[in-house]
């Protein structure tokens, strides 16, 4: 008991997130995955080509961030052209978020080659990683709808950005209950190629080309609904099926011992008050700043998604409740009073506090690990430590993407080392790939689920 009230004590003051406890199952922490992709195969060689070319002092973490700090200005660009969804942007701007969507899309996928062609592989690596996809699903479902238009049909907006967030939730949700990462046959890489493609067709076209009716008041748009309901049943169906089974714990229960319904909880207190504030507006708030308020939302639902990757990977209990959840609380408790301050004042406040409370629990997580693990975030060993034998990454292992765990380098064989950079090679096309390191190495997937 003392030792809980102690370490609820510290999340109250923020001193300390992660518990020695907390600490160690996380450098226990084994990866484990499994993918089916269909466009995977095909972009493997891409892949391949390109982290050949990246330096070896370049740390895979700086990658990552490199290509998430692109795809968000990018989207920020659009969004300043059209902050209601409604006007019409420059078509440059769509195509400048073709551009960065590809570029985060590259770099979030060769982070993990880089890891292991340099040896720094980490628990970091996955975590940080997913961290970034997190945000990063935020700002591409919006760049969608803003590139569609669809400002001019606010319900579907709120559908289609908050199904994204649904996804990518529910699928580290999974990862919590049986251990495993799972990519269907139509995943992330297809998600982000689709859009990809929409953004190019916004920038050719111009986003009017969206409005154009199909068969009778069937609307191109409505194309990109149908395909979402679709995918998005069939990836649902897949997870219920999961949570159905029971987890990998005692009793059926998640790798923490706990219920396996419990993370639907602090999802919850972001979902609802989301849709619930958003209708009882008495300045439609949403209808007159949909970006502005997906973000606020965003990243909050970001910053839960964050402590759920967390609980999986240190294997403990999830919290409920979150200091994010003070900015949803303020637009409520305004509404309540019948909004003696303006709305949209509040949103901002609302948007900024989420956005500082996410960015600090995101540093204050990493620089806990960099402390435990004695590694730094940015920077890796240079030259590289040499790789073993027993840990020169097999044909399996290179479909993988971010750090795994650290333990690898302490069954090293006496073999002798070889070259750092080696079988960058793509797999056969369609076959299934999978990895589950029984020595915890390994790294996030050969792509991350968006769910979009």
């Amino acid at each position: 008991k003392g030792e809980e009230k102690e370490r609820r004590k510290m999340y109250f003051y923020k001193n300390k997130l992660l518990q020695a406890g907390q600490l160690k199952k996380l450098g226990e922490h084994k990866y484990s995955c499994t993918s089916v992709s269909l466009l995977d195969p095909i972009l493997q060689p891409w892949w391949c080509w390109l982290v050949a070319r990246v330096p070896l002092w370049l740390a895979p973490n700086l990658i990552t961030i490199v290509g998430l700090a692109v795809n968000i200005l990018t989207t920020l660009i659009l969004i300043y052209y059209s902050p209601n969804g409604r006007s019409e942007p420059p078509r440059w701007a769509s195509a400048l978020c073709a551009l960065g969507l590809f570029v985060y899309q590259s770099l979030d996928a060769i982070d993990g080659k880089q890891a292991r062609r340099t040896n720094s592989s980490t628990p970091l690596g996955e975590l940080f990683d997913h961290g970034c996809d997190s945000i990063s699903t935020v700002f591409v479902a919006l760049s969608a709808c803003i590139s569609v238009q669809l400002g001019f049909y606010p319900r579907w907006m709120f559908f289609q950005c908050f199904c994204a967030m649904t996804l990518f939730y529910c699928a580290h949700w999974q990862t919590y209950v049986s251990g495993t990462l799972r990519f269907g046959r139509i995943d992330v890489t297809e998600a982000q190629c689709t859009i990809i493609g929409i953004h190019l067709i916004s920038a050719v076209f111009g986003p009017e080309i969206w409005m154009t009716k199909i068969v009778g008041d069937f609307e191109l748009w409505n194309s990109m609904s149908v395909m979402t309901i679709v995918c998005g049943s069939w990836a649902l169906l897949q997870f219920f099926a999961v949570i159905q089974a029971g987890g990998v714990g005692k009793n059926g229960s998640t790798v923490a011992g706990t219920s396996v319904l419990s993370p639907i909880i602090p999802f919850l207190f972001v979902v609802i008050p989301a849709y619930v504030i958003s209708q009882k507006s008495p300045d439609h708030i949403y209808e007159n700043h949909p970006a502005l308020y997906i973000m606020a939302f965003g990243m909050i639902t970001a910053k839960v998604t964050n402590r759920l990757v967390v609980a999986h990977m240190t294997k403990s209990e999830m919290e409920y409740l979150d200091w994010g959840l003070i900015g949803p609380l303020c637009l409520f408790l305004n509404q309540y009073f019948n909004c003696f301050l303006s709305e949209y004042w509040v949103l901002w406040f609302a948007m900024i506090w989420c956005t500082v409370d996410l960015v600090r629990y995101c540093g204050q997580v990493c620089l806990e690990i960099c402390a435990y693990l004695k590694i730094e975030l940015f920077r890796i060993p240079y030259p590289p430590k040499p790789l073993m034998t027993s840990q020169a990454p097999s044909e399996k292992d290179n479909n993988n993407s971010a750090g795994g765990s650290s333990n690898s380098s302490s069954r090293a064989s006496k073999s002798p080392p070889e070259s750092p950079v080696r079988n960058l090679t793509a797999p056969p096309f369609g076959t299934a790939r999978s990895s589950s390191e029984s020595s915890g190495s390994g790294g996030a997937s050969p792509r991350k689920v968006h769910g979009h």
